[in-house]
C-alpha cells in the first residue's frame, strides 16, 4: 500500500466534475480521481476544516462513529475496474477490537478520513494503472497557473460554487443569488455548463 495525501482539488471540464489529486507521501507519483461537485465540496470542507451550521452527511456519520466509540483506522483506494475506483473504509473499536471493512466510493472514504484524521492509502496496482508522475519538481503549480489563465478561472469557479453552497446552507439567499450570477457569467466566459 502507498500512503497518499490530498494535494489539491481542481475543476475537470470534460466530466463537469472535479479531480482530487492524491500524491504519494514518499514519492513523486500522483493519482487523479474524478468526483462530483457535492463530493468535491465535502472533501474541500474537511480540508479547510469548515464547520457548517448543520451537520452534513459525512459529519453525521463521523458523529455516530465517535458516539459508538469507533474510529477509522485507514481508507484504501483498493481497485480500479472499468474506469471506476473502489475504496474500503477500515473501521475499528477504539479499544482495538474487531476490524470491519466497509465498501465505499473513494470520495466518501476521503471525506470521512479527513474528518477523522485517518491515513489514506492506494493499492500499488491502482497506482501503477492510473497514477502519473507529478510534474511538481519541474514547475510549481503557481507558475503553471500564471501561464495558463484557464486554470485560474476554473479554480475561481470552484471557489464560487463552494461559497454558493455554503450561502444556501446558511440560508443567506441574497449572497447566494449574487454568487449564482457570478458563476453564470464565469461559465459563459469559459464555455463551461
Amino acid at each position: 500500500m502507498i500512503r497518499v495525501q490530498i494535494e489539491k482539488i481542481m475543476y475537470y471540464p470534460p466530466s463537469k466534475g472535479y479531480a482530487v489529486i492524491l500524491k504519494e507521501v514518499k514519492g513523486s507519483r500522483q493519482l487523479p480521481i474524478i468526483v462530483g461537485v457535492f463530493e468535491a465540496q465535502a472533501i474541500a470542507l474537511a480540508l479547510e476544516k469548515v464547520e457548517m451550521p448543520r451537520p452534513m452527511i459525512h459529519d453525521l456519520f463521523t458523529d455516530v462513529m465517535m458516539n459508538l466509540d469507533l474510529t477509522i483506522r485507514e481508507i484504501i483506494i483498493s481497485n480500479l475496474v472499468g474506469g471506476t475506483f473502489y475504496a474500503k473504509v477500515l473501521i475499528q473499536k477504539k479499544d482495538r477490537g474487531k476490524l470491519i471493512e466497509v465498501d465505499s466510493r473513494p470520495s466518501d472514504a476521503m471525506a470521512l478520513a479527513l474528518r477523522m484524521g485517518a491515513p489514506i492509502y492506494v493499492a500499488e496496482k491502482v497506482m501503477r494503472e492510473a497514477g502519473q508522475i507529478s510534474h511538481e519538481k519541474l514547475k510549481k503549480s503557481e507558475e503553471m497557473e500564471d501561464e495558463i489563465p484557464e486554470i485560474k478561472r476554473l479554480n475561481h469557479l470552484f471557489e464560487l460554487k463552494f461559497n454558493l453552497q455554503k450561502a444556501v446552507d446558511e440560508e443567506n439567499y441574497e449572497l447566494a443569488a449574487k454568487l449564482r450570477d457570478q458563476i453564470f457569467t464565469l461559465e459563459g466566459e469559459s464555455n463551461i455548463n
